[in-house]
């Protein structure tokens, strides 16, 4: 095993993720039209120690900061999105630190730090009690990642939750206790197989089962990081490393190579110039911002505070805006190309599907700016937006 590289230079130094990130690359077509990641790259993975990533070191894993584990997301994602969204599910160990600590004791002592957690929680469904625990059926959409997965986590609403509205539960479960209904058949991010995931009459021990979004049961600073912020950051870094991808492409498609119209090399376009200057600066820009974000969280907890409501909401806002600019500069990109970024073997159209795709998750909606505003005048956020 290998563990996961520190900063950019190691990143970039990383003989394991240079293998990885060819391989990914030359493997994109394969993997859309399997519509979910083959085991070996899963595996491949774990070499790397994306599941354990964010393990706890108690537990053995390697307990990293959010900003070394976005780094290394945003770097499978210039390779491929549809890998950087399914590794982007190793944060699915903050989720899980919500389960008790001797539940963890026992999840990673049997199973290793290197499972792939995946969940469906929406929409949640109700549990019966019973003798052993809580009575699970069901259907539950969107669970990225579920085809390797080992451990998977579905939405339930206890029976003592007494109506109302309140957060959802997820009950932890082995992928076998589960079937999984391959209904994935969309536009963009193919490859990350979020099917529909189905339980009929699983019981699940109560000690198996936690709230999410709530607070953790472990007490560093890793799981003091707000959590519904983290899982936003992790697929919003996706759209980062595509347009980034998306730039290399075009500007490789300019070397040594001439128009076939007798039109000037692209890279000698005035216009071509003038524009990837533009998304050069406009995805800098993001990307700092991105991470100026984190570090400004992961100060506080390291000093031992707690972040304030306005630096969480940045969180949240740098988020939804590097998935925008993501998406766009990843077009503009594709639209410089001409007719050769309409061919199948050109990345780029994919990428423009792909990096689209971030922008519609439920995270990255317009609600983002809406409760960011309201917050800049002293109103309050709608809930579960913090």
């Amino acid at each position: 095993m290998s563990a996961i590289p520190r900063t950019v230079e190691q990143l970039d130094a990383s003989p394991v993720l240079a293998d990885l990130l060819r391989d990914l690359r030359a493997r994109r077509g394969e993997f859309e039209a399997l519509g979910h990641l083959p085991q070996d790259i899963i595996e491949r993975f774990k070499q790397l120690g994306v599941y354990r990533a964010l393990v706890a070191r108690r537990f053995g894993g390697e307990e990293r900061s959010p900003a070394e584990f976005c780094r290394l997301i945003e770097r499978l994602s210039e390779a491929d999105g549809s890998a950087g969204w399914v590794a982007s599910f190793g944060i699915g160990a903050v989720y899980l630190s919500a389960l008790p600590v001797s539940t963890l004791e026992k999840l990673y002592s049997e199973g290793g730090v290197d499972q792939v957690f995946a969940g469906g929680i929406f929409p949640p469904q109700p549990a019966q009690q019973v003798e052993g625990g809580l009575k699970v059926s069901g259907r539950w959409s969107f669970a990225s990642g579920c085809m390797g997965a080992d451990i998977v986590g579905v939405g339930i609403v206890p029976p003592a939750s007494g109506g109302g509205n309140p957060l959802p539960r997820m009950a932890v479960m082995p992928r076998s206790q589960i079937r999984i209904d391959t209904t994935w058949h969309v536009m963009g991010l193919k490859a990350t197989g979020s099917n529909d995931l189905v339980a009929e009459g699983v019981v699940v021990p109560e000690e198996w089962t936690f709230v999410r979004g709530g607070g953790s049961s472990l007490d560093t600073p890793l799981y003091r990081y707000p959590a519904l912020s983290f899982a936003t950051q992790v697929l919003a870094v996706v759209a980062l490393g595509i347009a980034r991808g998306a730039i290399n492409e075009l500007v490789g498609m300019a070397a040594g190579r001439a128009s076939v119209t007798g039109a000037p090399n692209l890279g000698e376009r005035v216009y071509v110039q003038l524009e990837v200057a533009k998304i050069e600066a406009e995805l800098r820009a993001a990307r700092s911002w991105f991470y100026e974000a984190i570090d400004d969280v992961w100060q506080v907890l390291l000093a031992g505070g707690t972040p304030d409501d306005q630096l969480v909401s940045m969180l949240r806002l740098s988020s939804t805006h590097a998935s925008r600019v993501g998406a766009d500069v990843t077009r503009r990109a594709q639209m410089l190309s001409g007719m050769t970024g309409v061919y199948d073997k050109s990345p780029l159209g994919q990428m423009v599907r792909d990096a689209q795709m971030v922008t519609q998750h439920a995270f990255m909606g317009d609600v983002t700016y809406q409760n960011a505003g309201a917050m800049c005048f002293g109103h309050k956020p709608l809930p579960g937006y913090l």
